[in-house]
């Protein structure tokens, strides 16, 4: 576990580590960056770098231990429904979310195909969200096989937002989080692509979260739009 500074969440917990890239939003991995300056520290959790997909059965005792109410990303650093993740795994880490209720898990996924594939052999407690990246219209897609799991609390993450998604259906989607890339070389982000997303969480009711503007200074980019910051989350949490 580890306090994050990712504006829609409060912690990190990482059972897995490394992933595979699978779309253009994947260009600039974050968490490939991060897990090279952590291999180089010498981290044994990182020793075989991002291309390696580890499971790590002894973080799964963590979240038994963390007091009070947590908003938890999990798996920041991988994909939870990588198919090199086994089965089992998977199943025992939504164990450990069924059994700790007072947390919220966000689980984030490039990967809703296999998500729906185990969804009947996963038990999906209401404080289990599942989320999926889509950074432009080649993968819109994914709303569709999110739309199918059975997790109370659905949301996308449009980040790094690198395309229109003017009007796309957002309906039984909770939660839409957006955000321009970041980084040295990052891909722009248009402001009339932000404005179109905010404009059909409007209509179907979902709850819109404006991350950043990205670029490479992304703290002197901000966050306001039209001179506002939108923090808005799924009703029950708002």
């Amino acid at each position: 576990m580890a306090q994050s500074s990712i504006e829609w969440t409060e912690l990190t917990w990482n059972p897995v580590t490394g992933c595979s890239k699978v779309s253009s939003g994947c260009k600039f991995c974050y968490a490939e960056v991060m897990s090279r300056r952590l291999q180089a520290m010498g981290l044994e959790k990182y020793k075989d770098g991002f291309k390696k997909v580890r499971t790590h059965s002894t973080t799964l005792a963590d979240p038994y231990k963390w007091k009070g109410s947590k908003m938890v990303f999990v798996n920041s650093m991988s994909d939870l429904f990588h198919p090199d993740v086994p089965i089992d795994f998977i199943k025992d880490v939504f164990k450990v979310m069924n059994d700790n209720l007072s947390h919220v898990f966000q689980v984030l996924t490039k990967r809703p195909e296999r998500v729906l594939e185990l969804n009947d052999e996963l038990t999906w407690s209401k404080n289990i969200w599942l989320g999926t990246s889509v950074e432009d219209e080649r993968v819109i897609n994914r709303i569709d096989l999110l739309r199918l799991n059975n997790a109370s609390v659905k949301f996308l993450s449009c980040e790094p937002l690198i395309g229109s998604l003017a009007g796309i259906n957002f309906s039984n989607i909770d939660w839409v989080i957006v955000g321009g890339e970041s980084g040295r070389k990052p891909r722009p982000m248009k402001k009339e692509w932000v404005l179109e997303i905010k404009d059909q969480c409007e209509i179907f009711g979902s709850a819109f979260f404006f991350k950043q503007w990205g670029g490479t200074n992304k703290k002197k980019a901000g966050r306001e739009l039209n001179g506002q910051t939108y923090d808005e989350m799924p009703n029950e949490y708002a």
